[in-house]
């Protein structure tokens, strides 16, 4: 038989019912209160922001020239390589001119044929004139002697006339530069056979530079004369500030953009001809607020600032959800989110949230 657990209990009820009664529990102590988070802040002001679109870019020079042959034959020299400063007349390959030179001299001597017999007739001529004045001749020995004169003349001077355009014919066969400039690409080589058709090289004057820009079609009613370009290395290093100054009244069928065209002046050893470089065409500027790069955090897809918020004299860290533009220097644009006046949080931001006591410093 099991003992009875009822004097236990009775015995529970009268210590707590005596004059030592049971206490109630003290209430717990309350959370102690979080320190506010020193941070610096800063307030932010608008700038003069750009609205900008990067493009690939091409530099060419004005004065460009293709050089192909006017005559046909072999390579036999070629005397400059691609990218060397050449002078204006400078021979830069010779074409074979054998076949030429023979035909030069073969007309000269034709040439001095028809001279001498232009002369002999000169003089019969001449002494048939003073023979008919003196009657002693005949009107037909005097017109026979003018008419051969005449015929002899002319055909000296034709031959002298084919003789000039072999000799210019022969020029073609050196090929020279047609200004000072940079020789391009030789895709030929010595002993090669070319023709009117065959690329030899190009001369590129380095100087009167343009850039040629394709802008996207869709931004044809933006475009205009005399908007700001600003020539950038692949770096982004700024070449060259500069404005558009030529529009193509046509869209590129192939690369569906309109070209656009602006002067570049920089010194020959920074840009060259042909040379792709990165062209800002800048649409428009407009006031717009500002923050350090440093105050920027980031939560997916989404960029946000913490600015300081005062409620019953206390300041909290408050995140706002911000839209950004372009980069300037070490500060980004904010284009929605954050308006002039307000304070931003600019140090610390990796150990806040949302509604975090703070303590500005400046």
């Amino acid at each position: 038989m099991r003992p009875s657990r009822i004097p236990l209990l009775s015995l529970s009820l009268l210590l707590c019912l005596g004059p030592t009664a049971c206490k109630k529990s003290a209430p717990a102590a309350a959370a102690p209160a979080l320190h506010a988070l020193p941070v610096k802040t800063l307030t932010v002001v608008s700038q003069p922001v750009p609205r900008s679109d990067e493009y690939v870019a091409t530099i060419k020079s004005r004065r460009s020239a293709t050089l192909n042959p006017q005559v046909s034959g072999n390579l036999t020299e070629i005397q400059v390589h691609s990218g060397q400063l050449v002078k204006a007349g400078q021979l830069l390959m010779q074409i074979d001119p054998s076949k030429q030179e023979a035909t030069v001299q073969s007309q000269a001597a034709t040439v001095q044929q028809k001279l001498a017999l232009y002369k002999y007739d000169k003089t019969e001529f001449e002494r048939q004139t003073k023979l008919y004045a003196a009657q002693v001749s005949s009107l037909d020995a005097y017109q026979q002697a003018e008419q051969a004169n005449a015929n002899s003349k002319a055909d000296y001077a034709a031959a002298e006339a084919l003789l000039e355009s072999d000799k210019k014919q022969l020029g073609y066969y050196s090929i020279r530069a047609p200004f000072t400039g940079i020789v391009g690409d030789i895709p030929v080589h010595v002993g090669d056979y070319v023709s009117s058709s065959t690329m030899l090289t190009t001369v590129d004057e380095n100087k009167d530079l343009e850039a040629y820009i394709y802008v996207p079609a869709e931004m044809a009613s933006q475009i205009r004369m005399g908007l700001p370009v600003e020539i950038l290395d692949n770096n982004e290093n700024l070449i060259e500030k500069t404005s558009i100054d030529f529009i193509s009244p046509q869209v590129d069928n192939s690369l569906q953009g309109i070209l656009v065209k602006a002067r570049v002046h920089s010194n020959k050893a920074v840009i060259r001809n042909a040379q792709l470089v990165k062209a800002r065409v800048i649409w428009s500027t407009a006031p717009l607020p500002v923050v350090p790069v440093l105050a920027v955090s980031r939560l997916g897809d989404q960029a946000f600032v913490y600015t300081v918020q005062s409620m019953g004299g206390h300041d909290f860290a408050h995140q706002v959800a911000v839209k950004l533009g372009d980069t300037i220097g070490n500060e980004y644009a904010v284009t929605d989110g954050l308006h002039a006046g307000e304070k931003v949080i600019i140090s610390g931001t990796q150990f806040l949230v949302d509604h975090m006591p703070v303590k500005p410093l400046g």
